[in-house]
């Protein structure tokens, strides 16, 4: 069903890192209707603007426990829908094989640093009608699945990243800020001779 919610809808700016939104949980959704249905579609056409493979709502400022993604598989198979009060589960200890790779954040663009995930994630949920989802992601998609699930319990990839590396992360990020305007991807990011 996520397709029809895919476009058709407007490119919002994109929340960054130290707003308050993103580093709060956020509310359960709880009526699937019109306004949820705009709120995906202008989260998928943010998402696409920004050449992103997912994009929670508090991404967008809202407090809601939401997510879309369009993101390839281990297998390169591009995924997309949408999850409404998502839960991730990863394998446990015994079963569980770390992906150590580079991570972003739309919400802290331009800047990556490696960070090891699970390479197997589970995420249950709501579609935005209100019915059961499951996603099984692995690859891109199970590191997605978790990094967008963390931004609907207000954490972000840097909170994961040891001092060193989330030190790292804040210089590449500082030194490409200029490129991305205060409401990109609204208006596009800059090239750097502009």
């Amino acid at each position: 069903m996520a397709d029809d919610l895919s476009t058709g809808g407007t490119v919002l700016p994109i929340t960054r890192w130290g707003t308050p939104v993103m580093h709060a949980a956020t509310r359960p959704v709880t009526e699937f209707d019109d306004a949820l249905r705009t709120l995906v579609r202008d989260m998928f056409a943010t998402m696409h603007a920004a050449h992103g493979v997912g994009l929670a709502a508090t991404q967008v400022g809202v407090d809601l426990a939401v997510f879309v993604f369009e993101c390839p598989d281990a297998d390169e198979l591009v995924q997309r829908g949408v999850v409404c009060n998502p839960r991730v589960t990863v394998p446990e200890t015994r079963d569980r094989a770390l992906d150590s790779a580079e991570e972003g954040c739309l919400s802290y663009p331009g800047a990556y640093q490696v960070l090891a995930r699970p390479d197997h994630a589970v995420c249950t949920g709501q579609d935005a009608q209100g019915n059961p989802v499951r996603v099984e992601g692995t690859g891109l998609l199970a590191r997605c699945l978790q990094h967008e699930t963390d931004h609907l319990g207000g954490i972000v990839f840097g909170d994961r990243l040891s001092t060193r590396s989330r030190r790292l992360l804040s210089r590449q990020h500082e030194e490409l800020a200029h490129l991305y305007p205060d409401d990109w991807p609204v208006t596009p990011r800059r090239t750097s001779a502009g």
